[in-house]
């Protein structure tokens, strides 16, 4: 169920059985925004994070920083940005991840090649092209997100920025928190374990790998990619690869 900040706030009350004068509004908010990061930050890869995007490369302009990247994602007229770049191309072919060491070996410091990029790495918050676009053209983009600002500051109608279920685990997360506040050290464990099941059990629900990747058991293979299936699309938490 669809909980706002200020359902949170009361439901972690009800449960405690306190009031603001306990737990300002405000201090409550904060803790509820420790909560929803830890959520946000837990995964890298959340899926409902994902986003395609464009942005225009600068003839003989190679390095483009993140909030150039993500100038025209946004949520509710929030302009939220790219969080992590996962793949790039043009409207001609894909271009090709490598290391920034790599890039370096392959594209001298010294020398000034310009051309139509095929080749990119990340350092920095920064995505540098290889070699140096020469024309202005259209990257089409493929990453993450980052997630809307919530807690402290935020209006009493605004829902966190994350699926439903997630709702509750963020409100039992405020609770144990609320605990601690409250110097019940022996609650706050309590709910703070609860929190932790939860999150790790709805976590499972999204961050998953895809269905259509089938789970591959007693292969001589050492990776997903070795197997045929492509790298990893999401963290390890539930495929299993022998």
């Amino acid at each position: 169920m669809a909980m706002t900040i200020k359902q949170i706030r009361d439901t972690v009350r009800d449960i405690i059985d306190i009031d603001s004068t306990d737990i300002t509004d405000t201090v409550m908010n904060r803790i509820i925004g420790q909560g929803y990061d830890t959520i946000v930050y837990s995964e890298k890869r959340w899926p409902f994070y994902e986003i395609a995007t464009t942005f225009s490369t600068v003839a003989g302009q190679s390095e483009y920083s993140l909030s150039t990247v993500g100038a025209s994602v946004t949520i509710d007229s929030e302009n939220v940005g790219v969080r992590e770049i996962v793949a790039l191309k043009n409207d001609d072919h894909i271009f090709r991840f490598i290391g920034r060491d790599d890039a370096d070996f392959n594209y001298p410091l010294n020398v000034n090649t310009s051309s139509d990029p095929w080749e990119w790495s990340f350092w920095n918050d920064t995505l540098k092209l290889y070699p140096t676009p020469n024309t202005a053209e259209t990257i089409y983009v493929r990453g993450f997100r980052n997630a809307k600002a919530f807690g402290d500051g935020v209006s009493d109608t605004v829902e966190p920025d994350l699926p439903d279920p997630f709702h509750s685990v963020l409100t039992t997360y405020a609770i144990a928190k609320a605990y601690l506040q409250q110097e019940d050290p022996t609650m706050a464990a309590q709910y703070m374990q609860n929190f932790r099941v939860e999150l790790d059990n709805v976590a499972r629900r999204y961050a998953d790998m895809p269905a259509p990747q089938p789970i591959v058991a007693n292969s001589r293979k050492g990776t997903r990619y070795l197997a045929g299936f492509g790298a990893l699309r999401y963290a390890d938490t539930g495929g299993v690869i022998w």
